[in-house]
């Protein structure tokens, strides 16, 4: 009989597969919004950037309240109901006939990725015993960190086919990485529910803080809403000060919730965790720098330089695989070296990086000496922070909560992208009409390099005195007889 350690690696391939889908599908899309335009006979940017805004912002505002349901209610359910969902509505986005056809099921994406990706880590953390959850949880963000970099460059290929296939190709990795779930992914939820619910014999489990997910989702929703769109609305418009002034009134709903709820969606105590409160601080910093990084790459490359979509991809796929390569030896090599140490570098490099970047960029293609260079250690920089970021964030919660805390910091770097690109828009000013110039550019680069400084001290800040501000709340415990009935029915 097959036992856990023998599928171990495998359980790791489906569940890490699940974020390198979700991630690809990010930036995968970036490079066919003109293919897509034409092929629909959308012209309008603004209606074209909504294939890829209703993804991130149904995204972000899911990802806490559905990581919440996946530790409470079955983290194995949720992550291959996500999948599914996943997997169905990118068939759907590439047979969609119209722009607005392929929005709708762009949400329906977003929604199975946010179903399954913090059920992917709360899986992996539960399955791993505690002296190696850090290093699944650094693989987990490391997966995620290379697919989102390496989307345009998949993109770029795709796009050779049709643009359909930047959506098709989810649909048969969707399909065996649901199959091999079902047969192979053990459901660990029992123990961590009882646990965190404080789930008693004959006793009732907290109700469900469903006020509290709708009104995060709102807040958030309306955040990433108010910042996708204010250059085209206009940061002092009546919509986007509209859209702040909810996502504001929201998240003040929420913490009011909280205080009067057993088990509310977000649970105070888990920001009194120092690691845990830094990191997701970290984390939209670093990748606020990281997506303005990767569009001004794009968009210098295509517009300055002439670049098609296929030799943009490739040409940015030498900073993944730095990103693959730091992120897997670090951790071998630096085996007790303290994760805000490693993440204060990497976010330093990011910075010197950037700066570099800003004066050898040039109007004239020079893709060795003006490009590549910079690129590959920006993929250095990103493989110290991004899979460490994570691991920091998570290394001190309860197990019952690491669906939640996953989904937490995966939020705030959805929010950050979206922040990014917002600033990265403005600081261009594409919307005058005018196409930015070397100027321009360099100023972007000078304020990625200011904005990677600040992610390298707040960084620091993790390894102060005390790794914590005060204990997070443990979970309750639960009675000897429920324990052992669980145990008996997991074997």
């Amino acid at each position: 009989m097959e036992n856990r350690s023998q599928r171990g690696p495998l359980v790791l391939l489906v569940l890490t597969g699940a974020v390198w889908l979700a991630g690809i599908d990010l930036f995968i899309v970036n490079v066919a919004l003109d293919d897509i335009g034409r092929d629909l006979g959308e012209p309008d940017l603004g209606a074209l950037s909504w294939i890829l805004n209703a993804y991130a912002v149904t995204f972000a505002a899911l990802l806490v309240p559905l990581g919440r349901v996946a530790d409470r209610r079955g983290r194995k359910n949720v992550f291959v109901v996500g999948m599914a969902l996943f997997t169905v509505a990118s068939l759907g986005a590439g047979l969609a006939p119209d722009v607005w056809t392929l929005v709708g099921f762009r949400v329906v994406q977003a929604v199975g990725a946010a179903a399954m990706m913090p059920a992917s880590l709360g899986l992996l953390v539960a399955a791993a015993p505690p002296e190696k959850r850090a290093a699944v949880a650094r693989l987990w963000a490391l997966v995620g960190a290379v697919s989102a970099a390496v989307g345009p460059s998949v993109g770029g290929v795709l796009v050779q086919l049709s643009w359909e296939w930047a959506f098709w190709i989810n649909v048969p990795a969707g399909l065996v990485l649901i199959a091999l779930a079902v047969r192979y992914v053990p459901d660990l939820q029992d123990t961590a529910a009882a646990d965190a619910a404080g789930d008693t014999d004959g006793a009732v489990p907290p109700r469900p803080d469903v006020l509290g997910a709708l009104l995060l989702a709102t807040s958030v929703g309306a955040l990433v809403l108010a910042l996708v769109q204010a250059d085209a609305w206009g940061w002092t418009s009546p919509a986007t000060l509209t859209a702040l002034g909810v996502a504001v009134a929201a998240a003040i709903g929420v913490r009011l919730v909280a205080a009067g709820h057993p088990a509310p969606v977000v649970d105070p105590h888990l920001f009194r965790n120092r690691r845990f409160t830094l990191a997701n601080l970290t984390t939209v910093v670093f990748n606020m720098g990281f997506a303005m990084a990767l569009l001004a790459g794009i968009l210098w490359m295509q517009r300055a330089w002439g670049y098609s979509p296929l030799r943009t991809g490739l040409a940015l796929t030498p900073g993944p695989l730095a990103v693959a390569v730091v992120g897997i030896t670090v951790g071998r090599l630096l085996p007790r070296a303290r994760p805000g140490h490693l993440i204060a570098a990497g976010s330093a490099i990011f910075a010197a990086c950037a700066a570099w970047q800003a004066l050898v960029l040039t109007a004239e293609p020079s893709y060795v000496t003006g490009y590549l260079l910079p690129w590959i250690a920006i993929g250095v920089a990103v493989g110290l922070v991004m899979p460490n970021v994570t691991a920091a964030a998570i290394a001190d919660l309860p197990v019952a909560d690491a669906s939640t805390g996953s989904g937490i910091v995966t939020m705030a770097r959805q929010v950050a992208l979206a922040l990014g690109v917002s600033v990265l828009v403005s600081l261009l000013g594409t919307s005058s009409g005018t196409t930015p110039g070397l100027a321009e550019f360099e100023t972007v680069w000078w304020w990625i390099a200011g904005i990677g400084a600040v992610a390298a001290v707040v960084a620091l800040g993790m390894e102060g005195r005390g790794d914590r501000l005060s204990p997070a709340a443990p979970p309750a415990r639960t009675p000897p007889a429920r324990r052992a009935a669980y145990s008996r029915r997991s074997r």
